[in-house]
């Protein structure tokens, strides 16, 4: 623990402007008791009674009333930081709220009072072991929710689902663990592990149960995050037709001009309650206008970065010679689905079709119409498919990146460890050592292994205050 972890800390917990109401929180560290009583005496002229709200005025050095609000203590260990806490609240107003706040850090000077980092207060919490590292951050994907899904899953997250099931698997593993070292202890016993104790059935379903965890997971990773959708084509196929039909709003400028959009146009939709961030971009074509080469190179650079490229063809002439050029310097790995757009000139339906490519991948065609606005539910839809998303996904949990990256490390010890079981049954220090890492790597989301390094540049991210 680093020495600051200790410090009385002290900063604006709401957000910056002006409202209604404006909170001023301190946690007292290791000044305790004694200085949330100072503190107490020197801002309000009274003591406060625990946890009861109590209509106070907020004092300066001379006595003079800054502001008149509710003062509320939380003695250790029942607060959100497991430390001493007060909270101020006050009117709203930053002038205002400033000099409660430098009211507070005079009064707590002989403490050591300081301003609080963003997210010391949650840091704290988690120290304290009031959150585990998957809750901590929980409350910051809470509070930067773009969407009702988003804030209902990092709502789930925050009150442990999510941590609920990587210890259920942390427990699962340890008593397979457990099992494992003592048959290396006493191998005078003779006895085969693997059959005795159902080895290969408690880590079979060890493993079935992991994969469940990462699927929701990825649900949770994908309405945090969303998908970088770019539109990518010739010129005059309807890109920017489609970005407006997508968003249902006239966000880009369409006309029979080809090269009339010359730099990236983006907009985020919600379908299903995940974040959608679609881009226009220049027509991909040889030209020697220099705004739109500049354009078009700004378009190879947002499709470098796309989690799916949507290629945009005419309805009319299919796939031809340019498009199969284009199409070749899309980067390997990134979905491709090509949108046949302006079906109303050739009187063709909406449908979506997907058939098996030369080299084995899938090549999935929507054919729509942006104009009309026929078939748009269709490419929604696929884009839902390609996510992996489930409508029927229920107990989503927020996930971040890191908790994937957790969760495959994960999945590949458990995946080693049932190669050694299959391959020889007397490799059991081999399978030992894949369990013990398949555990570190699920402790590390809810932060029983854990380095500092990784929990600074977690809770940098969070906003002051908090």
């Amino acid at each position: 623990m680093l020495a600051t972890d200790s410090d009385p800390i002290v900063a604006i917990a709401t957000a910056p402007g002006r409202g209604g109401i404006g909170v001023v929180r301190v946690s007292a560290g290791r000044a305790g008791a004694a200085a949330t009583e100072a503190l107490m005496q020197a801002l309000t002229g009274q003591k406060l009674a625990a946890r009861h709200a109590s209509y106070v005025p907020f004092l300066d050095g001379a006595g003079t009333v800054l502001d008149r609000g509710i003062a509320l203590s939380f003695p250790a260990p029942h607060s959100y930081t497991g430390e001493h806490v007060l909270e101020l609240q006050g009117h709203g107003g930053p002038i205002v709220l400033q000099l409660v706040l430098q009211r507070c850090i005079e009064a707590g000077r002989e403490f050591g009072l300081r301003l609080a980092e963003p997210g010391e207060f949650t840091r704290r919490a988690f120290l304290n072991d009031k959150l585990d590292l998957a809750q901590a951050e929980a409350v910051a994907d809470l509070i930067e929710a773009s969407t009702e899904a988003a804030a209902r899953s990092a709502g789930r997250s925050l009150d442990g689902a999510f941590s609920r099931d990587i210890h259920a698997l942390v427990d699962d593993v340890v008593t397979l663990r457990m099992l494992v070292e003592a048959t290396l202890d006493f191998p005078e016993e003779e006895i085969d592990f693997l059959e005795a104790a159902d080895a290969r059935g408690k880590l079979a379903r060890i493993r079935a149960q992991l994969d469940h965890v990462l699927s929701e997971a990825r649900q949770g990773a994908l309405l945090r995050e969303g998908l970088a959708v770019v539109l990518a084509g010739q010129p005059n196929v309807g890109k920017s037709s489609l970005l407006n039909a997508l968003a249902g709003a006239e966000l880009a400028i369409v006309t029979p001009v080809a090269g009339t959009t010359r730099d990236k146009i983006s907009q985020t939709i919600q379908v299903e309650g995940i974040p959608l961030h679609v881009i226009d971009t220049a027509g991909l074509r040889d030209t020697e206008d220099e705004v739109e080469k500049i354009g078009i190179e700004r378009t190879w650079s947002e499709i470098g970065r796309a989690d799916v490229v949507l290629h945009l063809l005419d309805a009319r002439t299919g796939m031809n010679a340019e498009d199969e050029t284009i199409a070749a310097r899309f980067p390997a790995g990134v979905p491709v689905v090509r949108v046949l757009n302006k079906t109303d000139l050739t009187g063709a339906a909406s449908d979506v079709t997907r058939r098996a490519a030369v080299d084995g991948s899938e090549v999935c065609e929507v054919r729509l119409s942006a104009k009309k606005g026929e078939g748009i539910g269709l490419l929604r839809a696929e884009l839902l498919r390609i996510a992996g998303w489930q409508a029927d996904a229920q107990s989503v949990y927020l996930a971040r990146e890191r908790h994937l990256i957790a969760l495959r490390a994960a999945r590949e010890h458990l995946e080693q460890a049932a190669a050694h079981a299959d391959q020889n049954s007397q490799l059991l220090d081999l399978f030992a050592e894949e369990l013990r890492l398949a555990q570190e790597s699920l402790n590390a989301i809810t932060g029983e292994f854990t380095s500092d390094d990784l929990l600074g540049v977690i809770f940098s991210r969070f906003c002051i205050g908090k």
